[in-house]
């Protein structure tokens, strides 16, 4: 079993940039992709990306797609999301995840990740 923990968290004014780190452990965190998500307040959690168990590849949902880039780091067991140029609209409790199994086709399906950090806040002010 995976455990995540989230930080990197807080305010920023549009416009500005965060980093969140996702630090992994429990199991071999170099074979398996890891995602993030976000859950504003009253909506749904959204998908933002995911990158493969290697950091060579990654992928984007449209809506942060060229604004946020995800990379992981295997020496420190971290995965990383770099936001920059933030909305207000980005206001949201933002969350890491892993699939509990191990899966080799990628991208992975929003439903194959099953593992999830207790998430940061991240608050963006117009």
């Amino acid at each position: 079993q995976v455990q995540l923990v989230e930080s990197g968290g807080g305010l920023v004014q549009a416009g500005g940039s965060l980093r969140l780190s996702c630090q992994a452990s429990g199991r071999t965190f170099s074979t398996y992709a890891m995602g993030w998500f976000r859950q504003a307040s009253g909506k749904e959690r959204e998908f933002l990306g995911g990158i493969d168990w290697s950091g060579s590849r990654t992928y984007y949902a449209d809506s942060v797609k060229g604004r946020f880039t995800i990379s992981r780091d295997a020496a420190k067991n971290t995965v990383n999301l770099q936001m920059n140029s933030l909305k207000f609209e980005d206001t949201a409790v933002y969350y890491c995840a892993a699939p509990s199994r191990l899966i080799r086709y990628f991208p992975l399906k929003d439903t194959d990740y099953d593992s999830w950090g207790q998430g940061t806040q991240v608050t963006v002010s117009s």
